[in-house]
């Protein structure tokens, strides 16, 4: 009778420990995906390089500098690019610049996305688009590379296209031929003049898409 009872005491408390183990590995889990689910990966677009600083082809690395700035932190030079990190409304906001040059940005993409664990969703991919009049906006949640060597470079690492873009126009004013040239040069004195106003729009597409969702996002700020 005595070992019964022990036994059974015993049984009761290997269960006891099962339990507690079982809902802190619950706990971590869940904190784990918390801690993915509030992280953002924000990866501008460009060349590395002084003489590519201002052209157009750049506009995905002015953005992110412009909210680096904003929010008064700095680029680190890391693995496959620089890297800039704040937070805000309990969201994480990782600003990637890629060092590998437009055609290879699918590289640093899939690195970080590893590193950091982030999810797909969790990306924004920040491109310009001759498609598209100077400073308008279009933000999908997926779609072809649209001729953009650095997002069919994303596409083909990723293999897949379903991933939030943000497309800042930057129109097709160019002769014929002349479309890598008009690409690689510097914002004309007119461009120079707007961009403040909208590298600020920018920022709170950025924020929006971490704070409010992307289809949120989508209906706020296209179009404008």
């Amino acid at each position: 009778m005595i070992k019964w009872i022990s036994n059974l005491f015993s049984h009761t408390k290997t269960e006891n420990n099962t339990d507690c183990r079982k809902s802190e590995a619950l706990e971590h889990q869940k904190n784990n995906i918390e801690n993915v689910s509030n992280k953002f990966l924000i990866i501008g677009l460009g060349n590395i390089g002084a003489e590519y600083v201002n052209t157009r082809h750049n506009i995905g690395f002015k953005i992110v500098d412009f909210l680096a700035r904003k929010e008064s932190v700095t680029f680190e030079t890391v693995k496959l690019g620089t890297l800039a990190q704040y937070k805000f409304k309990g969201r994480t906001f990782l600003l990637l610049k890629p060092n590998t040059y437009m055609n290879l940005s699918g590289k640093a993409v899939q690195y970080w996305m590893g590193k950091e664990n982030i999810p797909l969703e969790n990306i924004l991919v920040i491109t310009d688009d001759l498609n598209l009049s100077f400073g308008a906006i279009r933000i999908r949640q997926k779609g072809s590379d649209g001729g953009h060597n650095g997002l069919k470079n994303i596409n083909l690492v990723l293999n897949t296209q379903n991933y939030a873009r943000f497309r800042f126009g930057i129109s097709d004013e160019f002769k014929k031929g002349k479309q890598v040239d008009y690409v690689l040069g510097d914002w004309d004195d007119t461009e120079k003049t707007a961009l403040t106003e909208r590298l600020e729009l920018a920022s709170e597409i950025i924020k929006s898409f971490g704070t409010s969702g992307l289809e949120i996002t989508m209906t706020t700020f296209n179009g404008k």
